[in-house]
């Protein structure tokens, strides 16, 4: 077990509560293995009805996984990077097939890691403090943890949109867009989770009684835009729509998009085009392990992270630098699948 997440039960329900606040709450691999080992002996367990996962203390309620130890991995045999996905996965694949409702306060900022242990989750609290993003694209990663299964089936073409540019949106935003079940006022949420654990099989009306209408959701205004911009599934054609539309807007996504990696957004366009038709989660983790797998010893996740989170210089440099340069055989190589000894497998 590890300090960095709390494992306690609370009435009949138990509850996952992460406590990195230095780290915002980031995942490491023991982290995952802790939530997994507890959310194997609950499903037995007939005096738990449900789970609960929130955050202990500080800001943010979970700001993705352990990247600067996945990249210093990366740099050499990838084997510790490896494992984390491995053992993440499971855990979210975990919560996605859990028969026991699950919970998720999302307060605060929820990116990449917390996306993916809150979106497999029944219910999905958004509040004020939300802020919600996938912005791997910016340090040569992808949007995984279901990132292919989660925003391909968004409406329209907003996935694409948050998984190319990074955007973060809130509560509100959450909501509209169905990645929140409720939106409740922060300072009820203590209120919540007692009365959940005092009776789970009151969670709908729970949550119910205690949400609030949501403010506008701003992105709406921009969603048949998104829609036509980002129709293609290449990511030059979105460039040159970006381009003729020309408005402040438009011209605001390009200037973003030239700051991701060309490289990981071709893999993200990929990816959730793979993840609109994948059978099953079981087979979207499968695929993005073996993604990930080979991302995270490639050139652009080692400058990514390098330029973002270690030196914090913001000018990674690309390699390949432009859209043109990364071949349909580079990203064949980067989704080709792990041997049968290596490849990912859920928990049994």
């Amino acid at each position: 077990m590890t300090d960095d997440v709390r494992i306690e039960t609370e009435g009949k329900a138990a509850r996952i509560r992460l406590n990195r606040p230095k780290a915002i709450h980031a995942l490491n691999t023991p982290m995952c293995l802790a939530m997994a080992d507890a959310l194997a002996e609950w499903r037995a367990d007939t005096a738990i009805e449900a789970v609960l996962i929130d955050h202990a203390e500080g800001r943010g309620f979970c700001a993705g996984g352990d990247i600067r130890m996945v990249q210093e991995s990366g740099k050499g045999d990838g084997a510790a990077a490896r494992e984390f996905f491995r053992e993440e996965y499971r855990m979210n694949h975990m919560l996605f097939t859990y028969a026991k409702p699950v919970v998720a306060f999302m307060d605060g900022i929820t990116m990449g890691g917390g996306v993916g242990i809150s979106l497999p989750a029944k219910y999905r609290v958004a509040t004020e403090n939300t802020k919600l993003a996938m912005p791997e694209t910016g340090i040569g990663l992808f949007p995984d943890v279901g990132g292919g299964w989660y925003l391909s089936r968004l409406d329209g073409r907003m996935g694409e949109y948050l998984a190319l540019t990074g955007a973060r949106i809130d509560g509100a935003e959450c909501l509209a867009l169905g990645l929140a079940t409720h939106y409740l006022p922060s300072e009820t949420l203590e209120e919540a989770k007692r009365r959940i654990a005092d009776d789970p099989q009151t969670i709908e009306a729970v949550l119910g009684e205690l949400s609030v209408e949501a403010p506008p959701a701003k992105i709406l205004e921009h969603r048949e835009t998104i829609d036509r911009l980002f129709a293609s599934d290449r990511l030059e054609d979105i460039y040159v729509a970006l381009e003729e539309h020309g408005s402040e807007w438009a011209n605001a996504q390009l200037t973003t998009l030239r700051t991701k990696s060309p490289q990981t957004m071709k893999v993200a366009l990929k990816l959730l085009a793979d993840g609109r038709t994948m059978p099953t989660f079981e087979d979207e983790m499968r695929q993005e392990f073996a993604v990930a797998a080979h991302v995270c010893q490639r050139h652009d996740f080692i400058e990514g992270v390098r330029a973002v989170l270690i030196d914090k210089d913001n000018a990674p440099k690309w390699n390949p630098a432009t859209p043109e340069a990364v071949s349909a055989h580079m990203i064949d190589q980067i989704f080709a699948p792990l041997p049968d000894d290596e490849a990912w497998t859920p928990h049994r």
